[in-house]
């Protein structure tokens, strides 16, 4: 397996907020938030993470929620995932949706969500009149049943 080097900046005074793995074999990375703040019943609202991040050109990060959040108290992340472009050099927002019944309460240091770096691969898109058959063919959107 390659190592990939990815450039890490913390918001001043935010080093504590470094992102990191619980375990060493997790896949993604845990987002902190940078502050207090309180999250609304049926609002989304941007909470800062401090983190700053300079990709490799054909990488990207994956903002995805928490799942302990989602199962307990009906968090989630608006534009899941989210996607972190190499040429981005701003401050990871994460846009949280409280979808329960109740004011949640964040904390500066709360987990609130992971980011996963990957690789992309080199695409071409080909403009083309016909595709191939396929055994879904046009199927989609709960064509498959429940």
């Amino acid at each position: 397996m390659k190592k990939v080097s990815v450039r890490v900046k913390m918001y001043p005074g935010c080093e504590d907020l470094f992102p990191a793995k619980a375990h060493a074999d997790d896949a993604a990375f845990d987002l902190k938030s940078r502050l207090d703040t309180v999250l609304k019943p049926g609002r989304s609202q941007i909470v800062p993470s401090g983190v700053f991040i300079e990709l490799p050109v054909n990488y990207e990060a994956q903002i995805r929620p928490r799942s302990g959040l989602a199962a307990k108290f009906d968090l989630m992340l608006t534009n899941s995932p989210g996607t972190v472009d190499a040429g981005y050099r701003g401050e990871i927002g994460i846009i949280m949706y409280n979808g329960g019944r109740n004011d949640f309460e964040i904390k500066r240091g709360d987990r609130i969500a992971q980011m996963v770096i990957t690789e992309l691969p080199e695409v071409e898109l080909l403009d083309s009149e016909n595709l191939s058959e396929s055994k879904r063919g046009s199927g989609g959107f709960g064509s498959t049943g429940v």
